[in-house]
């Protein structure tokens, strides 16, 4: 004659359910750390390979420039999902002015690569800012105010600000700028260097 078995006691059920729990937090960890270490989120890099002005003209009897700027970047996403930019802008300033403003169009970056972009856009006629150069008689007139030194500089900050949806379900905000001081030689408009 065979035993009737019992049903299981309550220390049983207990044990599978610690044994369960501890399992799932374990997997939990474990996905964590897969995704912190593999799938983390990082910034854009933004390089800037070029900065041009194709059409550049001086008024020394007003002081006053205008120009046609160029940059060229390179935009490079190293996140392992693809980067979705939007709100993104360029724009120029000159002695803590604003005088030049662009927004980049919105677009997607796949996962690991380069993303060549150009802007170009016309900058308004601005007044120069001479440093003010004092001799022992006073400051050094030109002919509508101080006199233009030979050179000029212009800041370009470029800023795109977007999301990486790791997994198609984690959505990160990053963002990416790129700051460049732009040497300009105020006689012909060539940009005699920057720096980033």
């Amino acid at each position: 004659m065979s035993k009737p078995q019992r049903p299981p006691s309550g220390r049983t059920n207990l044990a599978s359910c610690i044994v369960a729990t501890v399992f799932l937090i374990f997997v939990i960890i474990i996905i964590f750390i897969v995704y912190f270490t593999v799938f983390k989120p990082h910034d854009p890099k933004i390089s800037v390979n070029a900065v041009n002005l194709p059409s550049f003209s001086v008024s020394y009897n007003s002081s006053t420039v205008n120009f046609t700027f160029s940059q060229y970047v390179a935009v490079r996403n190293p996140n392992k999902a693809p980067f979705t930019h939007y709100d993104s802008t360029l724009q120029l300033l000159y002695s803590g002015n604003r005088v030049g403003f662009m927004f980049i169009p919105a677009g997607t970056i796949d996962s690991g690569r380069t993303q060549y972009m150009a802007a170009t856009f016309a900058v308004q006629s601005f007044p120069l800012v001479a440093p003010q150069t004092v001799s022992a008689m006073g400051p050094i007139q030109g002919g509508g105010g101080y006199r233009v030194g030979p050179t000029m500089e212009i800041e370009s900050k470029m800023e795109m600000a977007g999301r990486v949806r790791v997994l198609h379900i984690f959505t990160h905000h990053v963002d990416a700028k790129a700051d460049c001081k732009v040497v300009i030689a105020v006689s012909d408009g060539s940009v005699l260097g920057f720096h980033c």
